[in-house]
């Protein structure tokens, strides 16, 4: 009689996938997982229901990962001053102000597209963007385009980690 025969093998592999899956399954409901974590939800900017009106959608949760849309230095109403620090400014609060509506922070931010519309704003833009990721910055790409709408000198849309229901 051996140990490792073909049927005993296959009975104990068969017993430790039942495990492995039975694990997983409590796992999941004590942290509170669930197929209602795959829903979509689609939020205006106040973290409400998108009525479906709009031809872009701010903030949507999915699989607990915020989508921010792109935001531009106009996307909230208008700047202050038309200068590359007021623009990222604005824009960077936008963004935070969504990524928090969420359920995310800045740190939990973690990818972000900038499309600029002067490259030669980019040291600057940089310079606004360490005092909003202090503990490091998320993984980003800076593209340079011809424009803008809104005449804005920057654009930046993200994903993020919804740390908080």
């Amino acid at each position: 009689m051996t140990f490792l025969n073909r049927r005993n093998l296959m009975g104990r592999l068969a017993a430790l996938c039942s495990a492995v899956g039975a694990g997983t399954l409590i796992t999941q409901s004590a942290f509170g997982r669930n197929k209602s974590d795959n829903s979509v939800r689609k939020l205006n900017r106040d973290g409400k229901p998108a009525d479906g009106q709009q031809m872009i959608t701010p903030l949507i949760i999915h699989s607990g990962l915020i989508y921010i849309a792109g935001q531009g230095a106009n996307s909230n109403g208008p700047v202050g001053k038309d200068d590359i620090d007021s623009h990222v400014t604005k824009v960077m609060e936008n963004v935070k102000q969504l990524v928090e509506t969420g359920g995310g922070s800045m740190d939990s931010i973690l990818q972000l597209t900038v499309f600029l519309a002067d490259l030669s704003n980019y040291e600057a833009m940089n310079k606004i963007f360490k005092t909003y990721f202090p503990h490091g910055g998320p993984a980003r790409t800076t593209v340079a385009v011809a424009g803008l709408p809104g005449n804005s000198m920057v654009e930046i849309n993200c994903i993020a980690a919804v740390v908080r229901k």
